[in-house]
């Protein structure tokens, strides 16, 4: 049987939220307000630096895992996961394919927002 694109994003959203910790869950409901206030590469930029500066790693575990996702979902236009590869490919993208990459974050990040703090939840009980 084969996923729709909704259910795909949904398993993607519980396997990253599967140990999550709160701090997780705030920064990625916030998330779709920063790329739509900053833009997706500014707020991956973001990402990547907070993630540098702390210890517990929720900056750049919830950067890793929406490059992750957009990678798997758009191979042709991104090629690699990793946070200079993933900028360099975004930085020459057609214009219509980073407003699809753009769509498909804010669409993935529905799905963390809703299912990381149930999964929170679910591992203090």
């Amino acid at each position: 049987m084969t996923q729709t694109l909704e259910q795909q994003r949904a398993a993607d959203a519980w396997q990253c939220a599967e140990g999550c910790t709160e701090p997780y869950t705030k920064l990625a409901k916030g998330l779709p307000a920063l790329i739509m206030n900053s833009g997706l590469m500014q707020t991956l930029a973001f990402l990547e630096e907070k993630g540098r500066k702390e210890r517990n790693g929720h900056h750049s575990k919830l950067g890793e895992h929406l490059r992750c996702w957009l990678t798997r979902r758009f191979p042709q236009a991104i090629g690699r996961s990793e946070f200079a590869p993933f900028m360099q490919a975004l930085l020459v993208a057609e214009p219509r394919a980073f407003q699809q990459i753009t769509a498909e974050a804010l669409a993935w990040l529905r799905w963390v927002r809703q299912i990381a703090p149930a999964v929170e939840k679910r591992q203090q009980h």
